[in-house]
């Protein structure tokens, strides 16, 4: 996404709101980033969805989310935390695939917790070789996450259909832009439309189309309300036919028009 992918050149460390910058939909909706994440919640509690996997989340939960993996969170209004971004591939031991840690261990929370402070304060005070500093505290990061991997309990197998949706979650991340349909993406998977469908929302709680109308939808509010580029160049960027079927639906999906949430970013 264009206003995600300039900022994370080097390790990164922002409360969620900062983040987020304090637009609920770019949390909520389903989405993915060309840079790797890791969530830290410090307080509160709510859903999200996970390489198409519905699961709880609550205080003292870790997610690590590389690029291209699928995430939506729902959390309450009183939940707070931190985000790391970094770049892909930095070559610091992270696994390759998502994760998500219940850390229950009272030194193991203060530890992650006093790393990703150093870190912002690092970015905050901008001192000679800050850069280096946060890849060094990103290192320890790693460490630290490898090590509470091992020691957690094994994640149940999942099951075919879990899979399967993962799978689609995975093609929904490369291909969200190319304007395929939900069909197109079946036929990709090697099964019905039906059984996509299905399989999505006994995960997730959305259907296969949902899932995609969502991941397309925050791609589309991310280029209006963080660029400049005229809807016709977004509408192509996206896969949609023309400029006017774009703002249909965006209009249908927001109840404004794209014209009105560029204004309405720009004031905020």
């Amino acid at each position: 996404m264009p206003s995600d992918s300039k900022s994370h050149s080097v390790p990164k460390v922002r409360t969620l709101a900062q983040f987020f910058r304090g637009a609920a939909w770019r949390m909520e909706m389903l989405h993915d980033y060309p840079f790797d994440l890791l969530i830290w919640i410090t307080r509160g509690q709510g859903r999200g969805t996970l390489d198409g996997q519905r699961r709880g989340l609550g205080m003292h939960n870790l997610l690590w989310v590389p690029a291209g993996h699928a995430i939506a969170l729902d959390l309450g209004k009183q939940s707070s935390g931190l985000a790391m971004t970094m770049p892909h591939s930095e070559g610091l031991g992270y696994p390759p695939e998502l994760v998500h840690l219940r850390v229950r261990d009272v030194h193991a929370q203060s530890e992650l917790t006093g790393y990703l402070e150093a870190m912002a304060r690092e970015d905050q005070v901008a001192r000679p070789f800050h850069d280096e500093s946060s890849r060094a505290y990103a290192l320890l990061l790693s460490v630290w996450l490898r090590r509470q991997i091992i020691s957690a309990p094994a994640e149940p197998r999942q099951t075919a259909g879990q899979r399967l949706v993962s799978a689609f979650s995975a093609l929904l991340a490369r291909d969200y832009a190319s304007g395929k349909t939900m069909a197109d993406y079946a036929r990709d998977l090697g099964v019905t439309p039906t059984h996509l469908s299905r399989v999505c929302r006994e995960s997730c709680d959305m259907s296969a189309a949902e899932m995609l109308t969502q991941r397309t939808l925050h791609a589309a509010r991310d280029r209006i309300e963080s660029t400049d580029l005229p809807f016709q160049t977004i509408a192509a960027d996206l896969g949609f036919g023309s400029a006017a079927y774009f703002t249909r639906f965006v209009q249908n999906h927001t109840n404004t028009s794209p014209s009105a949430l560029r204004k309405r970013a720009a004031r905020l």
